[in-house]
């Protein structure tokens, strides 16, 4: 009888000292902890900034801290930083994951980056024109379906940059 007493209060006590993490909304003064990273070069590493901003498979999404954990696959887009003293840093990725991490960590992995004010709206139109022109061709269907991959792309930065 006194080893069952005795189990009943250790459980009630560890019971009681369990916590459990909050949710709560992002403070003014709560940071972010950004990696946005390339297979050859990272762009941030663990750098301070308010919110990320990403074109995810589901829709675009808004990261501040203290976000839900989570994974997202990313689509051709734009990934928005907005750093601690307010300004807004713009890169079209191909593709990548965004991973959410519960302790305010946000580390993005894509194929490829470049800053959005590197491309050119007129290249861009030209080359979704042949991009489109070999899709609907008469070539393979390998030919084809790469066509349509890049014109894929080239359409979310088309339509990145006509913002």
């Amino acid at each position: 009888m006194s080893s069952l007493r005795l189990l009943t209060s250790t459980a009630r006590r560890a019971s009681s000292l369990r916590t459990f993490g909050r949710r709560g909304y992002a403070e003014a003064n709560d940071k972010l902890k950004l990696s946005l990273v390339l297979p050859h070069e990272s762009i941030f590493t663990s750098t301070d900034v308010v919110q990320v901003n990403i074109a995810a498979e589901a829709g675009d999404m808004g990261i501040l801290a203290n976000h839900v954990p989570s994974i997202e696959p990313l689509r051709p887009g734009v990934v928005e930083v907005i750093e601690t003293n307010g300004a807004s840093k713009k890169w079209f990725t191909s593709s990548g994951f965004a991973t959410v991490h519960p302790n305010n960590r946000l580390t993005i992995n894509v194929v490829e980056a470049a800053p959005l004010e590197k491309f050119s709206l007129e290249a861009v139109r030209a080359n979704l024109a042949e991009a489109l022109k070999v899709a609907s061709g008469s070539g393979s269907e390998v030919d084809k379906a790469e066509a349509r991959v890049e014109a894929d792309v080239y359409e979310a930065l088309q339509h990145a940059l006509a913002k």
